[in-house]
């Protein structure tokens, strides 16, 4: 591992020894003035927050000092001056614009009246809690040519801070330490184990121990997954958990990868990568000095082609419970064994105490992407109860017994011909969006799918096996028509809601229906509010029981993120990090073109009686130029197409209808047409177009640029039909 270290780092021993100075003479004379002395001095210090400060974190609710304000992840807040009865006369306090109008998916940490937040590409901003001022701003310049080798936009989930410092991850994967007073660079670790390889990192650090814990994406794209522990005051590596085994030719790392490697049959799943990757959600139990961490998707999807269709292939799609010191496995539980249709269990993850049968069980919480939410007992990982809260049809219910789902088979497209239609698709029942739990009501607050697709077996899949920059999953998923009848039906199809689940009876207690998918994530709070943003572009409050809409406003753009709640100088303010972007709106372009926004990233952020204006977004016009003469085959246009969705359509959309957050190919200009096979060779990487040069042959370029010219010709065509989706 490589640590770079800045010249801030060298301050550090002459603070220490200033402390040193200050604690000797406190012990020799003037107890009660030097203790005001030093308490002053640590309250000064930004960001001093360490795991005390956490585990006591509702001692300072005003505070919300970790991703998911506490250790528990429980999203709840003790503040109660915003209520149902008055959260009518909640007003704009203040905004601020983001750099990048990309996706942002961040959680915003607040210390003692200071806003530490990220928006695309992990640029840093600390602000003021009050008023939205820009104290400091940090840009860690990711590399733009790597901006095709990761999945899903350029998002960024947030930071973690400790004792002054501020911890953010990049997308081209570096974990980096900040001083939280000036917002310089003091030390910096590259955490990919292997550069040929697509690794990237989105998710938002945690802190235990002193020990900074950071897992990768890049699971889609072939490779090895890992979350690994750094010491978060120099950087150096403390521990890495490989989530699966390595060559199953050669002794495995650990114990428990020895038994793991005994689920997986063959050896394609190790050449291609095994994917696992624990690239979100991560949970922590001071009681039991347990660290949870939720494991994602197999690399590659078929489960034929990766590991001859037997096995469980540990750890994909599991809780996996750690000791946060020596990074030891505990124990796991795997939500969706064999996993081969993208349902991660990295989704959120809950500690609560539930009164189950009359007895107070410790448990952990989860609605993974596979539609059943799950109730475990976090001390043994034995499951205590499961229940479909989302439309499913891979498997009929989960054996309480086993732990295991009976599988329906009616999803196992790798047995059949032709396209199988899967419920739920591969963003799940629940997605990544973090859902809240509010232990007043006792109910779960979930953003929720319901979102099928079809997949369809496709064994030729060496043709793209271990390169860089390309999905490699070994099937067709969500293939659709040109047709925008047919893409329209898909779009109308794929709708979300938030949903209030009582994951005691296991039931829904309520639930308010949204236009389509991907909503933000939730807070709850002592007010009995429930606060969430919309894929339509508001921002809104709900009666936690009963979910009636009290309050909305609008947002200028869709909202994906989850709010906070905080206090600065005695006033109670709710903050939401806007931006519409993520794999919603680049891969399913049309569909998200029906949510009716454009990529606008600011913070939005409200107390009562707020009256700031909002101030107006700016987007630019969406031109259709007339597009070069079409000379290809019919034939060859639907190879391009092949080509364009099997490489391009994971950021420029299927069927190349983009969703507004990376350029619509459709709308190439005359200039750029003439110069198409140069920028996908590289023309325009500083612009985060990567090079695809030696990657793609000319032919496959020449043939994605047909389709794109047909693709360019249907636009105009739509043109005629202004209601459709996607044409917007």
């Amino acid at each position: 591992m490589n640590v770079i270290t800045s010249p801030a780092a060298s301050r550090r021993p002459a603070l220490l020894r200033a402390r040193g100075r200050l604690a000797l003479t406190c012990a020799a004379s003037l107890m009660g003035l030097c203790g005001s002395i030093a308490t002053a001095q640590a309250a000064s210090l930004p960001a001093d927050v360490d795991g005390t400060r956490i585990i006591n974190a509702d001692k300072e609710p005003g505070n919300w000092m970790s991703t998911g304000r506490t250790y528990d992840e429980q999203r709840f807040s003790p503040l109660k001056q915003i209520t149902d009865a008055n959260v009518k006369g909640l007003g704009l306090a203040w905004q601020y614009k983001l750099d990048y109008n990309r996706g942002v998916e961040a959680t915003p940490i607040v210390v003692d009246g200071v806003i530490y937040t990220t928006g695309s590409f992990a640029v840093v901003y600390a602000l003021d809690g009050a008023t939205g001022k820009l104290l400091w701003k940090f840009d860690p310049h990711e590399d733009m040519t790597r901006a095709g080798e990761f999945c899903c936009d350029a998002v960024n989930r947030g930071v973690a801070v400790w004792k002054g410092h501020v911890y953010v991850g990049t997308n081209d994967g570096r974990l980096i330490s900040l001083d939280a007073r000036t917002g310089q660079s003091v030390w910096q670790a590259d955490t990919i184990v292997d550069h040929s390889r697509s690794y990237a990192i989105s998710g938002a650090p945690r802190i235990v121990h002193g020990k900074v814990i950071i897992g990768n994406g890049g699971a889609e794209f072939g490779v090895r997954g890992y979350i690994t522990a750094y010491d978060a005051e120099t950087g150096r590596q403390a521990w890495r958990f490989y989530t699966v085994p390595g060559d199953p030719g050669k002794p495995q790392e650990t114990p428990e990868l020895q038994m793991a490697v005994k689920t997986w049959t063959g050896d394609a799943w190790y050449k291609q990568g095994g994917g696992g990757t624990a690239w979100d959600s991560m949970a922590y139990d001071p009681d039991l000095n347990l660290l949870y961490i939720g494991t994602g998707n197999a690399s590659m999807w078929n489960y034929a082609l990766r590991s001859q269709a037997k096995g469980d292939n540990l750890f994909l799609s599991s809780i996996v419970a750690i000791n946060p010191d020596t990074g030891a496995y505990v124990w796991h539980y795997q939500t969706t064994p064999g996993d081969a249709w993208d349902m991660t269990a990295t989704q959120h993850m809950i500690l609560a105490d539930l009164p189950i049968d009359g007895v107070d069980r410790k448990v952990i919480m989860q609605a993974p992407k596979n539609g059943f939410f799950y109730v475990i007992d976090r001390a043994t990982g034995k499951l205590i109860s499961a229940e479909k809260y989302a439309p499913v049809n891979w498997a009929s219910k989960i054996d309480l017994k086993t732990g295991r789902p009976v599988f329906t088979g009616e999803a196992s497209y790798w047995t059949k011909k032709g396209k199988v239609l899967v419920r739920p698709g591969f963003w799940g029942g629940h997605d990544w969006q973090p859902m809240s739990y509010n232990p007043q009501t006792g109910l779960v607050y979930i953003p929720k799918h319901v979102f099928a697709v079809t997949y369809e077996n496709t064994p030729d899949y060496q043709y793209i096996m271990n390169k860089k920059h390309f999905y490699q999953l070994g099937v067709a998923a969500a293939d659709m028509k040109d047709d925008p009848a047919d893409m329209e039906k898909w779009a109308r199809s794929w709708t979300g809601s938030l949903l209030a689940w009582d994951p005691v009876k296991q039931k829904k207690v309520w639930e308010v229906p949204y236009k389509t998918i991907y909503n933000g994530g939730t807070l709850s709070t002592a007010g009995n509010l429930v606060f969430e943003g919309t894929a339509d572009g508001r921002v809104v409050a709900y009666r936690a029981t009963d979910g009636e809409k009290l309050w909305q406003s609008p947002a200028q753009s869709g909202v994906i993120a989850a709010p906070v709640t905080y206090e600065a100088n005695g006033a109670q303010y709710v903050t939401f990090m806007v931006g519409w972007g993520g794999a919603f709106p680049t891969f399913a372009g049309a569909a998200s073109l029906d949510a009716g926004v454009r990529p606008w990233a600011q913070v939005l952020t409200y107390r009562l009686g707020g009256d700031a204006k909002l101030a107006e977004a700016h987007f630019a016009p969406l031109p259709i130029p007339a597009p070069p003469a079409q000379t290809a085959s019919a034939e060859q246009v639907m190879q391009g197409k092949a080509e364009f969705n099997g490489h391009c359509s994971q950021c420029h959309g299927i069927n190349a209808v983009s969703g507004g957050v990376v350029p619509d190919l459709r709308r190439l200009s005359a200039g750029q047409h003439q110069m198409f096979a140069s920028i996908v060779k590289g023309a325009f990487q500083q612009l985060g177009m990567p090079s695809y040069d030696g990657v793609l042959t000319d032919e496959q370029i020449t043939l994605i640029h047909d389709y794109l010219i047909k693709r360019a010709y249907d636009l105009k065509a739509e043109t005629q039909n202004p209601g459709s989706p996607v044409t917007n």
